[in-house]
């Protein structure tokens, strides 16, 4: 196994890895800088695109550019302009809470969570987001920091973390409506040194989760257990995406502690990749498919 140091910008917070199969490249966010990345592993070529306003998280589009979950709303971004245009928001969205990770299921919809900007209140909710549909549609709440959604390979069950509450959670998905239901405790990051943040399902149905503040990536099996703890070179990876034109090498991106107030060092804010996993990963789909 080899943990190699991406040749791109730095982030002050790096999160919410994108591999698409079709470009085979890489996409990435800085949810403070408040920028969209693209590299390109074969030219080495990185483009970014800035967004108005802080960005949780981001997933391509069937009808080409891309969806970005702003504090206040999920948005279209045209690549070729830059610009973002409103898709759907919710009521629910406020000065206290706002969009944080999200990811598409395997028709299409975007599924998102929104988190206490001041992580003190569960105020946040998790939302669908339907292909055509202007406001989002709640469908779980009770939620401090939501990270990490990801789904088992057959769509039954999906995941995803309260990473306050230092749990990731699984559900039962039903995949043709886009809800949830059986909300369980699926494993904990207490013992880990740190916080469920980002997280992918492998091709064996393997939950892989960066545990930030952790220094650490660890696969859980499907019933919760511990299968293997990979030890990162930086403190705070922000979350984990199979990419390669295999689908067997491991993206991360990282967070600077800097806007925390501590101080960085020069790994952090980088993006890695893990090669020699022995595992593979599963295509990512795109919004409105």
């Amino acid at each position: 196994m080899t943990i190699t140091q991406l040749d791109v910008p730095l982030a002050s917070v790096g999160e919410g890895p994108v591999w698409d199969v079709g470009e085979q490249a890489l996409y990435w966010i800085d949810i403070l800088g408040k920028l969209v990345f693209r590299h390109d592993p074969v030219s080495g070529e990185t483009r970014q695109w800035a967004v108005p306003e802080i960005i949780g998280s981001m997933a391509l589009s069937a009808d080409g550019g891309a969806i970005v979950a702003l504090a206040d709303g999920v948005y279209a971004l045209d690549f070729a302009s830059g610009a973002c245009s409103l898709l759907a928001t919710s009521p629910l969205l406020s000065a206290e809470v706002q969009l944080a990770d999200g990811k598409v299921d395997r028709r299409g919809r975007f599924i998102v969570g929104s988190s206490d900007r001041k992580m003190k209140e569960a105020r946040g909710k998790l939302f669908a987001l339907d292909p055509g549909a202007s406001e989002l549609r709640v469908i779980d709440e009770d939620i401090f920091l939501a990270n990490g959604p990801c789904w088992s390979p057959d769509n039954a069950t999906f995941y995803h973390a309260d990473s306050l509450r230092k749990l990731i959670y699984a559900y039962d998905y039903d995949i043709e409506t886009g809800t949830v239901s059986h909300r369980r405790p699926f494993a904990s990051t207490e013992e880990l040194g740190g916080i469920p943040d980002g997280a992918t399902v492998d091709s064996e149905g393997h939950v892989w989760s960066a545990i930030c503040e952790g220094g650490k990536i660890v696969r859980f099996r499907p019933d919760g257990s511990i299968e293997r703890i990979v030890d990162f070179p930086q403190k705070l990876p922000g979350s984990v995406m199979f990419g390669g034109p295999a689908l067997d090498r491991l993206y991360v991106p990282t967070l600077s502690p800097a806007f925390m107030g501590r101080t960085a060092d020069p790994l952090d804010g980088a993006t890695f990749v893990i090669d020699g996993l022995g595992v593979t990963g599963l295509p990512e789909p795109r919004f409105g498919v």
